[in-house]
């Protein structure tokens, strides 16, 4: 899998993270975009966009990806980024019970605004942390075998299945496009084509540069 020029692709898929806050989705997004981690929590004000190119199965693809924010106070910006999706990850915290509880919530918002052919996957986040433990993963398995969404436990700090995730994505969007089950998008956006990765939406719809948030 090899990095691209931003302007060399043969497809643009638009994948978007969701989940409580707390749960890691700016970890999961940081670790197979930049292959990085932080260790201090700082909340996604809105949503946070990045951007990556790179080659899958001698496939030029660009991704756009979206970090959306948990908290419920967001929840209306965050429901209009689902327009245009291809594909969603969903994440809980193993390590927090309420945070796999609550995945019921965000499928419906799945259901009352994504697609009808979205990829999903289902990650449970922060294997590293065994010891605290609050999600068996045999439970998990049988909510996903439920929902009919595939499922990966993964570690952000340590990179843990993190890329396997993005890449089943990415296969199950290129394989519908390839069979016309979804619109090939060629441009983004208003607001996509506008943005630089790392920016975040407010609630107002101002953007802001990481860099100047103080959460």
């Amino acid at each position: 899998m090899a990095s691209l020029g931003a302007k060399d692709y043969n497809f643009l898929f638009k994948v978007i993270i969701i989940g409580d806050t707390h749960v890691g989705k700016s970890n999961v997004l940081l670790r197979f975009s930049e292959d990085t981690f932080q260790d201090s929590f700082q909340p996604t004000i809105g949503v946070d966009f990045k951007i990556k190119s790179l080659n899958f199965e001698n496939t030029p693809i660009k991704l756009q990806l979206w970090d959306t924010a948990g908290q419920e106070r967001f929840r209306n910006i965050t429901n209009s980024y689902y327009k245009g999706a291809h594909g969603i990850i969903l994440v809980y915290d193993i390590t927090n019970h309420l945070s796999f509880q609550n995945l019921d919530i965000w499928l419906e918002e799945v259901e009352k605004h994504g697609a009808t052919n979205l990829t999903k996957i289902l990650i449970g986040n922060k294997n590293d942390l065994e010891e605290l433990r609050q999600v068996e993963k045999k439970e998990a398995e049988k909510k996903a075998e439920e929902i009919g969404m595939p499922f990966l436990e993964t570690s952000a700090k340590e990179g843990t299945n993190v890329e396997k995730v993005f890449l089943y994505v990415i296969k199950e969007i290129k394989e519908k496009m390839e069979k016309g089950l979804l619109e090939k998008k060629e441009k983004g956006s208003k607001i996509t084509g506008e943005l630089k990765q790392g920016l975040r939406l407010d609630t107002k719809g101002n953007i802001k540069n990481k860099d100047d948030c103080k959460c």
